[in-house]
């Protein structure tokens, strides 16, 4: 039996079952073998979807989800071009309802098909499409929600879905550049360690045999290098083992721990390199961010809040919320900008 969950707003929400992936073959009316896959709840129900449309099945069955099976995971691409589509469906006059039923049948990923499916269901049963996407939070998040309720407010799904769709997808353009930005210098890093490391290990060694052979005092720094290398050749792999522990540690420390997280968001915008990249990627977002929010309907306070959780950054986070306090206090922005507790010379270009 589905559960009955309450939304903010006092509305009812139906989780409905889950859906399975089902492959099938069957013989259509004029005899021709055909074969596919439906997204359903049980085999009976694909039998049925087959029969409505004229196909006899004979084999019905769930799709296995080996180690190597297409079912992948849901990235935020997918959600970005699923966006796309639904605003241009919308923008051409087709509706809500059916538009959903397109992409669910129509996606090449089984999760997808399942989320877009769910959806459905939820529309269907007379849930607004902003709690139906509220269930789903991994998926949609806060801003992407309230942009959908404000255009279902309004009545202007289709623009809003085209906004959404524009920010997802500078979102993601914009996170492909940070990564080919921090790719060289962390390349970089990576193979100066790895070549230092093939060197104190291999290298270093043939050397030792020549300087014992001069039968003269080696210079400290010499002595130094030398013994770096002995303890490398003799302990290396539980340096290496040491070295994956560490990583494995502090990732489960910075998920787990927030204060971890704002420190570290504070130390990388004052690193050389990465820094000013960081730097003008949380106030890309940040505007990014408060212009699609302000195009939409949304009040500049609602929207200065999903900017700071938007920015990516702690340290953008704490002075966009000062910010926002200072507005709601009645203070104009530009002053409110300039008077937050972290204030870059591109806040003092807008005021």
């Amino acid at each position: 039996m589905a559960t009955i969950k309450k939304s903010n707003q006092g509305q009812q929400i139906k989780h409905q079952p889950k859906l399975f992936t089902y492959t099938w073959k069957g013989i259509a009316r004029d005899g021709k073998r055909l074969t596919g896959e439906i997204t359903a709840i049980t085999s009976t129900e694909v039998r049925a979807q087959l029969k409505k449309q004229g196909i006899s099945p004979k084999i019905v069955r769930k799709k296995s989800q080996g180690l190597f099976s297409n079912d992948k995971k849901i990235i935020a691409m997918d959600i970005a071009i699923c966006t796309r589509q639904i605003a241009t469906m919308l923008a051409a006059g087709v509706p809500l309802v059916t538009t959903l039923e397109l992409l669910a049948r129509g996606h090449e990923k089984p999760k997808m098909r399942t989320l877009l499916s769910n959806i459905v269901n939820d529309v269907q049963s007379g849930i607004p499409l902003s709690d139906a996407l509220k269930v789903h939070r991994e998926y949609f998040d806060d801003l992407y929600v309230d942009l959908v309720a404000a255009g279902e407010h309004s009545g202007s799904l289709d623009e809003v879905f085209d906004r959404i769709a524009l920010y997802k997808e500078k979102s993601e353009a914009l996170k492909s550049k940070i990564k080919k930005a921090m790719f060289y210098p962390a390349a970089v890093c990576i193979v100066a360690v790895a070549v230092t490391a093939l060197l104190l290990i291999f290298v270093v060694p043939q050397f030792e045999e020549i300087f014992n052979g001069f039968g003269a005092e080696l210079p400290a720094f010499t002595r130094f290098i030398l013994t770096i290398s002995e303890v490398l050749q003799s302990i290396w792999y539980m340096i290496l083992a040491g070295l994956i522990m560490a990583v494995w540690l502090f990732r489960r420390a910075y998920k787990q721990s927030q204060i971890l997280r704002d420190n570290m968001d504070r130390i990388l915008l004052k690193t050389i390199i990465i820094g000013p990249i960081l730097d003008k990627a949380a106030i890309a977002r940040f505007a990014r961010t408060l212009a699609t929010t302000f195009a939409a309907g949304v009040p500049i306070i609602e929207g200065l809040e999903s900017a700071a959780g938007a920015s990516g950054n702690a340290v953008y986070k704490k002075a966009i919320n000062n910010v926002r306090t200072e507005v709601m206090t009645g203070l104009q922005m530009n002053m409110a900008l300039k008077s937050s507790g972290y204030s870059p010379t591109y806040w003092y270009k807008w005021s």
